[in-house]
């Protein structure tokens, strides 16, 4: 019974759903904007730390899609850190839970200026799903300035290059 189940998914392959493709447009436009605007600023590539505010995982899902060889982040100079400290970018997930909102608050503290904070998905907009808890007090913009929010549920990695690349032009100018 397991052999015959085990050849018969070696046969019929994998049940997954073929990459989708990045358009080269966009890929050009981000790396431009990347070098026009964060390089001068920030003086090196943009270092980004994700902060979980009591999200349901499918937002870090799509964080974790970002780094593969579909769409490698690293090749826009783009990079996950695992310290506040070393963070230019906020990138949080997830609805602002009671439990975390003091984590927060020191992360954003612990940040160096200038920082970028953008909240990621639906829940982090306005509370998404968790919205009326008695443990999430809405969205991450009761307890922080957010310069950027991605919308979704959860955001495609696509949607989260898009948005990365409109925080680079609208903080052009400054």
């Amino acid at each position: 019974m397991v052999w015959r189940r085990i050849a018969r998914n070696l046969l019929d392959g994998p049940a997954t759903e073929p990459p989708g493709t990045i358009p080269e447009a966009t890929t050009r436009a981000l790396a431009a904007q990347l070098d026009a605007t964060a390089q001068p600023r920030l003086g090196r590539s943009l270092a980004i730390r994700h902060v979980d505010c009591g999200s349901c995982n499918g937002c870090e899902l799509e964080i974790h899609a970002l780094n593969n060889i579909v769409y490698d982040l690293e090749r826009f100079g783009l990079h996950f850190v695992a310290s506040p400290r070393h963070a230019d970018v906020l990138l949080v997930t997830g609805p602002l839970s009671r439990n975390l909102r003091e984590a927060l608050d020191r992360t954003v503290e612990a940040t160096p200026d200038p920082k970028f904070i953008i909240g990621m998905g639906d829940c982090a907009v306005d509370g998404g799903v968790f919205k009326g808890s008695y443990a999430v007090e809405g969205g991450i913009g009761a307890a922080v300035t957010v310069d950027l929010l991605i919308p979704g549920c959860p955001p495609t990695p696509t949607q989260i290059l898009a948005g990365l690349r409109a925080l680079l032009e609208a903080n052009a100018a400054t």
